[in-house]
């Protein structure tokens, strides 16, 4: 038995900074329960703040306007270029514009709906209730929301819900947000306020009579090894989804922030849940290095069909209406093509496996556990047609350029296909984490003083994230629960003790960092770091995408091991360390991503339900949907950390529902 598997299971792991009460007073009681820090007072604190996307962004504008000293940090030359800005779609809010019957707990009750019931409900509830004053803050910052033709802000629906609450502007949601975010943050930065250090990467937690103080960074040009103090560590890094190598993410978007504070004591949370996206664009070989995301708002007027009949080669306009299967709208007519992205995306992947996917074949990417059948991939076509020839003759092209245009020239720029004239042609991919650093109430960790906001942490969406909620709860955590929780966290703690270089647990990281780098440039071996992370990414994908099974879970676990004792063998990095070397970037990423990609199988093996988008093969329903097993699996499943390719600790979070219960998710 591979001894990895064989985890010990600790004390159980509670919240306890949520208030008890009447759900939609929790989050006032809290913000009146926290201790304050002076205005005076905040001037004497540093805080620092890892990632500049809109959790980032937000938080450090608005710490530093609070009259903290906020210490931020990017790898890319600017602020403005985090991955937030690809977001296409929308935001969610609950402002209920339209009067269809929205409101904060119909948000509520989707979110944790939609999430297959593993989320905390304290959580999701506050982030509803925040919603509304995200739009209110944005508008204000002058974020250029679409309007109706009478100037009233527009929305459209997204996946998961019968009401249209997702702000939008075109398909640049994302870096419309961000540019406000952005503004703030050059405020306090022109202020003197922020001290922003661009194209330098965290490398180490630093932790010092266990709180989190600190630190270590490489610059990216240079190569020097600095470290920074202060009274509290903010980690808004994003997501672990380049772990497959193929995404829809940024190719320098890593996990090293959260994965070295895991290991230095903040326990990981579910990071078995990840999310396929339903609308990416079908990967073409392998020459790829990244995937790209087509929005899902698309699925507001664009139809998902494939031939009835298998095999079927034909042109998508030579396929008569008869002969077409608009398998969505069949199987789940309630909700259509807006059923929430998990479904989308299994439903997807099972029509290819009838053999009536479209586009090119011979693809050999899976995305199925071992043993299903999809094994051996073969001449298997990978594709579903988006097709947009109803919308057009309802709306007029032109309206359907208003509202889409900039989606459908990069998808033309793409794949030299225009989609007013054929289907597009779409298909899953990777592109969320729903898993991350476990948090409390106060979006801290389990090391005190660590905080981790957006997709960094867990909290707030279960085992599947509703389209246009990331946004959302970005900008929540950042400009609005944070700001609040860590003044309670700083007013508490005793007087910290000024911490220098020459700290031990500082020159400590330092030394470790240092040694790391030194090994991976000695190596001098045969293969580059891309080689062995797309080798890790297909082993992820065929055994823990889109199915999982117990055979498939076990062989990536034994392989894993295999691959990482090859990777320090044989990994070739040239240059040094004293200069820009993005080979020493990719190897360092992928040294992480090899102990977190075990982790990941490790968490989809013991939980032995499906939910979300976590499926499982041995637990699904007659009709083939996800089949939970709440009597066993209702809690959060947070991991510790004991060594490199050493078991870890489950610590399990209770998951109490008092005002959504539990059911058989149903979107027909």
């Amino acid at each position: 038995m591979n001894p990895y598997t064989s985890y010990a299971t600790g004390e159980p792991i509670a919240d306890t900074k949520a208030p008890k009460g009447p759900i939609a007073e929790r989050w006032d009681t809290r913000r009146f329960e926290a201790k304050l820090v002076n205005p005076a007072n905040r001037r004497k604190h540093t805080v620092i703040v890892v990632g500049t996307g809109l959790a980032g962004g937000s938080a450090g504008a608005t710490l530093a306007e609070q009259g903290y000293h906020v210490v931020q940090f990017c790898y890319q030359d600017s602020p403005r270029r985090a991955h937030s800005i690809a977001a296409q779609g929308g935001i969610n809010a609950a402002k209920n514009y339209r009067n269809d019957g929205d409101s904060v707990h119909r948000l509520f009750y989707d979110t944790v709906k939609g999430g297959d019931f593993r989320a905390r409900e304290s959580n999701v509830h506050r982030l509803a209730q925040i919603s509304v004053q995200i739009i209110d803050q944005c508008v204000a910052q002058g974020v250029p929301f679409a309007r109706e033709y009478g100037g009233l802000l527009d929305t459209r629906s997204f996946g998961g819900v019968q009401v249209s609450r997702t702000f939008y502007a075109r398909g640049q949601t994302g870096q419309q947000l961000l540019l406000g975010a952005y503004q703030a943050l050059s405020r306090q930065i022109a202020a003197g306020n922020v001290e922003m250090h661009p194209r330098t990467e965290m490398l180490d937690l630093v932790v010092v009579d266990g709180r989190a103080r600190g630190i270590v960074a490489r610059n990216l040009v240079t190569g020097e090894i600095t470290t920074h103090v202060a009274d509290a560590v903010v980690l808004a890094s994003g997501g672990y989804g380049n772990v497959f190598y193929l995404s829809t993410n940024a190719m320098n978007s890593n996990a090293t922030a959260i994965w070295r504070a895991h290991r230095r004591g903040a326990y990981f949370a579910n990071p078995c849940f990840t999310q396929i996206h339903p609308t990416c664009i079908p990967r073409t070989g392998d020459h790829q290095s990244k995937l790209t995301l087509m929005s899902e708002s698309l699925r507001n007027d664009g139809r998902i069909w494939v031939p009835r009949a298998p095999g079927d080669t034909r042109p998508p306009n030579e396929i008569p209406e008869e002969e077409r299967d608009y398998y969505l709208e069949r199987i789940y007519p309630s909700f259509g093509n807006l059923v929430p992205r998990d479904i989308a995306s299994r439903a997807a992947k099972n029509v290819c496996d009838e053999g009536r996917g479209v586009g090119p074949g011979g693809q050999n990417r899976r995305g199925g556990a071992a043993g299903s059948p999809v094994e051996g991939g073969g001449g298997r076509r990978e594709g579903v047609y988006l097709d947009f020839a109803d919308a057009i003759r309802r709306m007029g092209r032109k309206k359907v350029e208003e509202k889409y245009g900039n989606l459908f020239d990069m998808y033309e720029r793409i794949t030299a296909e225009n989609p007013y004239e054929v289907p597009m042609r779409i298909y899953p991919a990777v592109h969320y984490t729903m898993g991350g650093l476990w948090v409390d109430y106060d979006l801290q960790t389990t090391v005190p003083g660590l905080f981790a906001i957006g997709e960094a942490n867990f909290s707030d969406h279960g085992a599947n994230r509703l389209g246009a909620s990331a946004l959302m709860q970005g900008l929540a955590d950042g400009y609005f629960v944070l700001p609040s929780t860590i003044n309670d966290y700083l007013a508490r703690v005793p007087a910290l003790e000024p911490v220098t270089g020459d700290h031990p647990a500082v020159a400590g990281a330092v030394a470790e960092t240092e040694d790391r780098l030194r090994r991976l440039l000695a190596v001098d071996g045969d293969r580059t770091p891309d080689s062995f992370h797309r080798e890790l990414g297909e082993l992820m994908w065929d055994r823990c995408g889109m199915a999982r099974s117990d055979r498939g879970l076990r062989e990536a676990l034994d392989r894993i091991p295999e691959i990482r004792e090859e990777f320090w063998r044989r990994v070739r990095v040239p240059g040094t360390g004293e200069e820009l070397n993005q080979s020493l970037e990719k190897a360092n990423r992928v040294v992480d991503y090899l102990e977190l990609a075990e982790l990941m199988c490790l968490d989809a093996l013991h939980r032995t339900e499906s939910c979300g988008g976590h499926f499982r093969e041995e637990s699904q329903t007659p009709d083939g949907e996800a089949a939970r097993k709440d009597e066993e699996f209702s809690y959060a499943a947070a991991w510790e950390f004991t060594g490199t390719g050493r078991a870890p600790v489950l610590h399990k979070e209770d998951l109490v529902f008092e005002y959504v219960h539990p059911t058989q998710r149903s979107y027909a």
